[in-house]
C-alpha cells in the first residue's frame, strides 16, 4: 500500500481529472473518457496495478463514470433543442451491441492492443477535423437503415475498446455526412449514454476473478476512482455545454483536434 501523502496526491490528480472529463463531456459531446483513461492508467501503475490489467480498469472504470456524465451532458444539449433525436432511435439497438462486444474482445487481448487502438483513432479523428475541408463528405443526408446500423455498431465496438462515450466517433460520422458540429456534439452526448452503460456491465463481466485488480473492484471497473470523480464531472458539465454554445463551429473543430492529438500523444509514449 502507497504512503497516505502519496494516496492523497493520486485522490487529487482524480479529482481534477473529474472536473476536466465533466467540461469536456459537455463541450465536445463526449463522455470524457479520452482524458479519463490516459490519467487513470498512469495511477494505477504509480498504485502497483499490474500491466495485465491496468489498461482494463481503466478503460472500464472511464465507462462507470461516463454514465452519468454523459446523462448530464445529454440533457442540457437536449433542452437546447439541438439533439437529433431520430439518429439516437436509430442507434438505440446496435450501439450497444458493439458496446458489449467491446467488452468480450478486451478481456480477450493484451492492455498494449487497447492503447494502440485508443492512440490511432484519436490521431485520425484529430487529423480530420484540423484540416477539415468541405469537400471531406460522403454525402450531404445522413443515410438510413443497414448503412447507419452499421456505423452505430462500430462507434458502439470502437468506443468500448477505448473507453470513451462514442461522443469522438459519432461526431466524425454526422459531420461526414454534413451535419454541423454543434448538432453533432449535442447529438453525441446522447450516444455516450447508448454505450456507457452496456459498457460498465460488459467490462463488470469481463473481468469477473481477475487477479491483480485494485481494491473495490468490480471485475474492470473500480469503485473507489468511480466515487471521487463522478461528483466533480457532474458539476462541471454545464460549464463544457455553456462553453460549446459560445464558440464557432471552427473554434470547436480546432479545439477538439488539439485536445485528441495530446492524447494521442501521451498514449503513444506510454507503448515505449
Amino acid at each position: 500500500m502507497p504512503p497516505f501523502s502519496e494516496m492523497i496526491v493520486f485522490a487529487a490528480a482524480l479529482l481534477v481529472a473529474g472536473g476536466a472529463a465533466g467540461v469536456l463531456a459537455g463541450l465536445f459531446g463526449v463522455g470524457g473518457g479520452a482524458i479519463l483513461v490516459p490519467v487513470f492508467y498512469q495511477v494505477y501503475g504509480l498504485l502497483g496495478v499490474p500491466d495485465s490489467v491496468r489498461t482494463h480498469v481503466a478503460v472500464g472504470t472511464s465507462l462507470a463514470i461516463i454514465v452519468p456524465t454523459s446523462i448530464r451532458s445529454f440533457q442540457a444539449h437536449r433542452l437546447r433543442g439541438a439533439v437529433d433525436m431520430d439518429v439516437l432511435r436509430g442507434w438505440a439497438l446496435c450501439i450497444p451491441l458493439g458496446t458489449v462486444l467491446a467488452a468480450i474482445v478486451a478481456a480477450q487481448v493484451p492492455g498494449a492492443v487497447l492503447r494502440i487502438v485508443f492512440m490511432a483513432l484519436a490521431m485520425l479523428i484529430a487529423f480530420k477535423m484540423f484540416f477539415n475541408r468541405e469537400s471531406w463528405r460522403f454525402g450531404t443526408e445522413m443515410p438510413r437503415g443497414p448503412v447507419n446500423a452499421v456505423a452505430g455498431g462500430a462507434i458502439g465496438l470502437l468506443s468500448g475498446l477505448m473507453g470513451i462515450g462514442g461522443g469522438t466517433l459519432s461526431n466524425l460520422w454526422m459531420t461526414l455526412w454534413n451535419r454541423t458540429v454543434h448538432q453533432s456534439v449535442a447529438t453525441s452526448s446522447g450516444v455516450g449514454v447508448l454505450i456507457s452503460i452496456p459498457g460498465l456491465v460488459g467490462y463488470v463481466w469481463a473481468g469477473w476473478g481477475e487477479p491483480g485488480l485494485p481494491p473495490l473492484s468490480t471485475g474492470f471497473v473500480n469503485w473507489i476512482t468511480v466515487a471521487l470523480v463522478i461528483p466533480v464531472s457532474l458539476l462541471a458539465a454545464p460549464l463544457g455545454v455553456r462553453l460549446a454554445h459560445a464558440l464557432t463551429r471552427r473554434q470547436l473543430e480546432v479545439s477538439f483536434a488539439i485536445f485528441l492529438l495530446l492524447v494521442s500523444l501521451r498514449f503513444l509514449v506510454s507503448l515505449f
